[in-house]
């Protein structure tokens, strides 16, 4: 039986990531995945998302020596673009001026990242789908026969991780999974006259209460297009079912969208809607394996930051051992032990801003709020930063981020109805936060 230093289970985003930061380090990294090459086949659209990097991400691909090999592929958006029924436009910043978020093809990323970890000496397998994992002994059997045994093993094979699921059978190990209601289904918006066909550098959504369409741009011009909607009830992808169904309902919510999408009909009927689950899990880690990214916390898409948070368990991960010389009798429970708060804040406000871009980006307390917080930033830069701005463009740990900004919310909620954002006195809200955060101290 073949012995490997490290072995990584999933040759996705963090999978490969992983196995350039560890074999940055000395160690011998095998990946094994169970699909073909991503470089060798063609990507179909219609089942994954497009990806939000962001700070988190970035300092992670840095950090490894890789984020000059993607720059050029990103487009930055500086904010949300609402689409109202009627086909006006609403912009609302992510941040400060100089602040954005960056679309990235998951597909694109993926490869220069396998690329990466190659050349740096990680072996690759792909074809290789593991059928059993031995958590004891640290060996794992293949779909082919092939087995192989390992000083540790990390499984960064998603949400439906064959390494978590062997832990689920040991002793105290704790697994919960939740669906949404909503699903999502991708359409696809081509290039109009060889440019874009709105204004690229923004993230587009049309919020609509209980379901919205997202948009973001992709390098060829194109937008890839995202419909988040229950799955079961009066509107929902149950009783959307003949082409006059998806018509209607396009005509009556998104009317705007039937030029710009001429096939929408046809997308719609063809592309299959897939599920959106939120796992936790404690520990992370069993003997000598670890899960990391979705394998033990996976997140729904609505702050854009599952991918981030991979990239930076990741990091994380690497400074942990480097701090403790590798020991991983040590790494491994420390980082499941340290990283899990985290994982469940981030998991946690994913699930809250769903609510938030559907609904309340279209709402005018809400958006005066914003205006508010935005003057606080700039009169109190040290003292006020928004939750957003604390998840996306800063290292603050998420559930710090979200406790700070439970306190924000307690200071805002204050505000009277129908204020006017502009004649908001700022210094009685600073006052009052500063009091609430010496308090929770």
């Amino acid at each position: 039986m073949p012995q490997n230093d490290i072995t990584i289970l999933g040759a996705g985003l963090v999978g490969s990531l992983l196995g350039s930061f560890i074999r940055s380090e000395g160690f011998g990294v095998d990946v094994y995945e169970m699909r073909s090459d991503p470089r060798t086949i063609e990507c179909k659209g219609g089942r994954s998302i497009n990806l939000a990097l962001s700070h988190r991400g970035i300092r992670a691909l840095k950090m490894a020596g890789v984020y000059a090999d993607i720059k050029d592929q990103l487009i930055p958006m500086k904010g949300r673009r609402m689409h109202d029924l009627n086909g006006q436009l609403y912009t609302q910043s992510y941040g400060q001026a100089d602040q954005h978020i960056n679309s990235v093809s998951r597909n694109g990323l993926n490869k220069v990242l396998i690329n990466h970890a190659e050349q740096r000496g990680v072996n690759f397998h792909f074809g290789y789908k593991c059928t059993d994992i031995n958590l004891e002994k640290t060996s794992i059997t293949f779909q082919n026969g092939e087995e192989v045994t390992s000083n540790v093993i990390f499984g960064s094979d998603g949400a439906y991780s064959m390494l978590r699921q062997k832990m689920e059978y040991t002793d105290r190990f704790n697994f919960q999974q939740h669906y949404i209601e909503h699903g999502y289904k991708e359409l696809r918006m081509e290039a109009k006259n060889g440019d874009f066909a709105m204004e690229p550098n923004y993230l587009h959504i049309w919020p609509r209460g209980n379901f919205m369409l997202i948009a973001l741009p992709n390098p060829d011009s194109s937008f890839t297009c995202t419909l988040f909607f229950p799955f079961e009830g009066p509107l929902s992808f149950q009783t959307l079912q003949s082409a006059s169904d998806v018509d209607d309902f396009f005509k009556n919510y998104f009317p705007d969208v039937i030029e710009l999408i001429p096939d929408y009909i046809e997308q719609f009927q063809k592309n299959t809607a897939s599920s959106l689950v939120t796992i936790r899990t404690k520990p992370w880690h069993y003997h000598n394996s670890l899960l990391i990214g979705d394998a033990g916390h996976a997140i729904v898409p609505f702050y854009g930051q599952g991918m981030n948070a991979g990239f930076e368990d990741c990091r994380l991960l690497l400074e942990w051992g480097k701090e403790l010389n590798f020991d991983w009798n040590k790494v491994l429970p420390y980082f499941s032990q340290h990283r899990k708060k985290d994982a469940d804040a981030i998991a946690d406000l994913a699930l809250n801003n769903f609510i938030e871009m559907r609904d309340h980006v279209a709402d005018e307390r809400f958006l005066n709020i914003k205006k508010v917080e935005a003057r606080l930033q700039e009169a109190y830069p040290d003292h006020w930063l928004p939750l957003y701005s604390m998840v996306t463009f800063s290292d603050l740990p998420y559930s710090e981020a979200m406790r700070i900004g439970q306190l924000q919310r307690q200071v805002m909620n204050g505000l009277s109805d129908g204020f006017d954002p502009k004649k908001v006195e700022l210094a009685p809200l600073m006052e009052q936060f500063n009091s609430l955060m010496q308090d929770a101290h």
